[in-house]
C-alpha cells in the first residue's frame, strides 16, 4: 500500500502504478466517490482476474474511466446533445451509459452494446489514466454483495494479497457514482449516487 497526495500526486508513484497496469496488473485506486479496483481495459487476463477477485459475473458489465471527452469519443458514440451533457457534468461523480464503439473490448460491452464511462474529478485517477494511455477499469472496492470499503487499512486486509498495488489517500465515501443512461436517444437515471440527478428528472 502506497500513500499518495489527493491533490498533487507524486509523478513517480503515478508512473509506477501505470507501469504495473501496463504489465497486466490490478490495483486499488481513489476516485471522487469510492475506492476502485481496476486494470488496463486492454488486458483481458487482468479483467478476468478482477472478476474472480470481486466474485462477480461477466454478465454484469464493468464501466471504465477515460481521461477527457475526446478520449470518450473513441470508445462511445456521442451525439451533439449527449456531448453537451457530458461537457456539463464531467469530470464528476457520474457514470454515463453510451453506445459502444468497436474499440471497446467485448468483455466490457453490455448485451445492448453499450458501455459505462466515467471521468472522475480526482487528480490521482486522471493522472493515472493519462500516464497509462488507456482507459482504466472501474469497479468499487468491495466483494459483490458487500458494502463498499472506505478505510484503506480494511482494503489492505481484504485485497492486499489479491492485487498488485494499493494507492491510498485516506478515508473516502461509500456512495458510488450516479449512473445515467444516454442510450437510445433518451435520458434515464439508473442509479442515484453521489452526483446530483435532479437535472435528469
Amino acid at each position: 500500500m502506497i500513500s499518495i497526495h489527493p491533490v498533487n500526486p507524486d509523478k513517480r508513484t503515478i508512473r509506477r502504478a501505470a507501469y504495473v497496469l501496463s504489465q497486466g496488473g490490478v490495483i486499488v485506486y481513489p476516485t471522487d466517490t469510492v475506492y476502485g479496483i481496476g486494470c488496463d481495459i486492454t488486458k483481458k487476463n487482468a479483467i478476468e482476474r478482477i472478476v474472480q477477485i470481486k466474485a462477480r459475473t461477466l454478465k454484469k458489465p464493468f464501466s471504465f474511466i477515460c481521461s477527457d471527452l475526446k478520449h470518450i469519443s473513441h470508445y462511445a458514440e456521442v451525439t451533439d446533445s449527449n456531448y453537451r451533457i457530458l461537457k456539463r457534468f464531467l469530470p464528476g461523480p457520474y457514470t454515463f451509459i453510451l453506445p459502444a464503439t468497436k474499440y471497446v473490448p467485448q468483455l466490457l460491452r453490455a448485451k445492448q452494446k453499450t458501455v459505462g464511462i466515467r471521468i472522475p474529478d480526482h487528480p490521482v485517477t486522471l493522472a493515472l489514466v493519462q500516464e497509462l494511455g488507456n482507459p482504466l477499469l472501474s469497479t468499487s472496492a468491495n466483494l459483490t454483495g458487500d458494502d463498499v470499503i472506505t478505510d484503506p487499512d480494511e482494503i489492505e486486509r481484504v485485497f492486499g494479497k489479491l492485487v498488485d498495488m494499493i494507492l491510498q489517500c485516506g478515508m473516502l465515501s461509500n456512495t458510488p457514482s450516479s449512473v445515467v443512461s444516454l442510450a437510445d436517444n433518451k435520458v434515464e437515471v439508473l442509479r442515484k449516487g453521489t452526483g446530483d440527478v435532479s437535472y435528469f428528472s
